[in-house]
C-alpha cells in the first residue's frame, strides 16, 4: 500500500490515464519558503481495495520524519524509486538546492520521466498497458 503525504499543510493529489497512476503531493510553506514536502507518483494496483503502491519519491525535510527523510538543501534533491512495496534504490538528481527550486526540479522530473516510471513499475509487476 502507498505510503502517501500525511499531516501536510496542503495536499494535491492528480490522476492520470484512467485512474491507475495519480501524483500526490504534501507541503508544508511557512512565509513563502518550502519548509517539507513529499512528492510521489503512486500505481493502482487493487482497485476493490483501493490499494495503491509508491513508484517513485521525491522528498524534503530538514528536521527529518518519517514521511521525507532528506534535506535538500544539505544532501541536495534525491529520487527513490520502489519495487513491491520497498524502496530499492535511490538516486541524487543535483546538488543541494533550496527547497522551493528542488519542488519545481522534481515536479519537472516527474513530469518528464513519469511514462517510463509507470511502464518500468508495470514491467516488475507483471501488469499489461493495455488496460489503461
Amino acid at each position: 500500500m502507498a505510503d502517501g503525504p500525511r499531516e501536510f499543510d496542503k495536499e494535491f493529489v492528480a490522476a492520470y490515464g484512467p485512474n491507475r497512476v495519480r501524483r500526490r503531493l504534501g507541503i508544508d510553506v511557512d512565509r513563502g519558503v518550502v519548509t517539507r514536502f513529499v512528492l510521489q507518483l503512486e500505481y493502482l494496483i487493487d482497485p476493490l481495495a483501493d490499494e495503491w503502491e509508491t513508484v517513485v519519491r521525491y522528498d524534503h525535510d530538514a528536521k527529518g520524519s518519517p514521511e521525507a527523510t532528506h534535506d535538500v538543501t544539505e544532501d541536495g534533491l534525491h529520487i527513490d524509486v520502489y519495487r513491491d512495496g520497498e524502496k530499492v534504490d535511490s538516486h541524487e538528481l543535483t546538488p543541494p538546492k533550496p527547497a522551493n527550486e528542488a519542488l519545481d526540479i522534481a515536479e519537472e522530473h516527474l513530469a518528464e520521466h513519469l511514462v517510463g516510471y509507470v511502464r518500468r513499475f508495470e514491467r516488475w509487476h507483471g501488469i499489461k498497458h493495455n488496460d489503461r
